[in-house]
C-alpha cells in the first residue's frame, strides 16, 4: 500500500471509529455495553481474529460446539473483505436482540470472493454484565 493511501485509510478507519463511539457517550448500561460488544465482534470478524470472536460467543454454545484446530484452519484459509450492518430485528420477548449483517469472504487459495448474509444473535448475561453472541461464529461455507 502506498504511503498516502495508507495515510488516508488511517484516517478514515479513524473517523469510523469516532462515529460508531460517539453514540456510545450518550447511551449507558446496557445499551452501551451492546455496542462495545457489536464492535468487538465486527472488528474480530473482519479482521480475520476468529480466535478473539470466539471469546465474545456465549460460554454455553461453545460448550456444546466446541472450536476444533480444523475449524480455526478453516477459517484461516479465508479474508473477510467486508463487513456491513444491513439492520436489526426488534428485540425478542426474552430480552435478546438481534443484527443482519452482510459479509464479503475472500477464498485466499482462489481469490474468489462471494457475499453471505448472517444475523448475529445476543443475549445479556446480568451474571457477567456483559453481552454474548448466541449464533457463534459465521458460516462461511454452509455445508460446503
Amino acid at each position: 500500500m502506498r504511503p498516502m493511501h495508507a495515510r488516508n485509510a488511517f484516517a478514515l478507519l479513524a473517523l469510523l471509529a469516532c462515529a460508531l463511539l460517539l453514540p456510545g457517550c450518550a447511551s449507558t448500561g446496557k445499551g452501551e455495553a451492546l455496542q462495545r460488544a457489536q464492535y468487538a465482534w465486527s472488528a474480530a470478524i473482519r479482521w480475520g481474529d476468529f480466535e478473539g470472536a470466539w471469546n465474545l460467543v456465549d460460554p454455553e454454545y461453545r460448550e456444546q460446539n466446541p472450536l476444533t484446530d480444523v475449524a480455526l484452519e478453516r477459517y484461516a484459509q479465508v479474508q473477510v473483505s467486508h463487513y456491513r450492518e444491513l439492520g436489526a430485528p426488534p428485540p425478542s420477548a426474552d430480552g435478546s436482540v438481534g443484527r443482519d449483517i452482510d459479509i464479503g469472504v475472500i477464498n485466499r487459495h482462489t481469490m474468489a470472493e462471494r457475499g453471505l448474509r448472517y444475523r448475529e444473535s445476543w443475549r445479556w448475561d446480568e451474571t457477567a454484565g456483559t453481552w454474548w453472541n448466541t449464533a457463534g461464529l459465521p458460516d462461511f461455507w454452509r455445508g460446503e
